[in-house]
């Protein structure tokens, strides 16, 4: 599985992430995260590597996430809606979204992505 990777081109950690991959010259597949959000299916997988921590998946700092007052409401969600959530917005999903054939990650950490590729 070549490297899937969703961002949202006015990030600046998801440019960072995109020029991270290019400099080490890593391709990768660009996903638009707002237009085409992960699959259920994805966010799944994504789970899993997270523990089922679902929190780890949401865009917190976003203002969708503030304007539908999910640090009050996720707690209450279960993992179907929460996935539903992240499946039909991608602005409350956190990015970059990256999967590969053995796991993935959210978010940039330079050190930590690393040890992913």
């Amino acid at each position: 599985m070549k490297l899937k990777i969703y961002t949202y081109k006015n990030c600046g950690t998801c440019r960072s992430a995109l020029r991270y991959l290019d400099e080490r010259g890593v391709s990768c597949e660009t996903v638009p995260i707002r237009e085409r959000p992960p699959s259920k299916a994805e966010f799944k997988r994504m789970l899993k590597v997270y523990g089922g921590q679902i929190r780890k998946l949401f865009n917190t700092s976003g203002q969708d996430y503030k304007e539908l007052n999910l640090k009050e409401k996720l707690p209450e969600l279960t993992e179907n809606e929460a996935i539903e959530l992240l499946s039909t917005n991608g602005n409350l999903v956190k990015r970059p979204f990256v999967l590969t054939a053995t796991g993935g990650m959210v978010g940039f950490d330079e050190d930590e992505w690393e040890k992913l590729l």
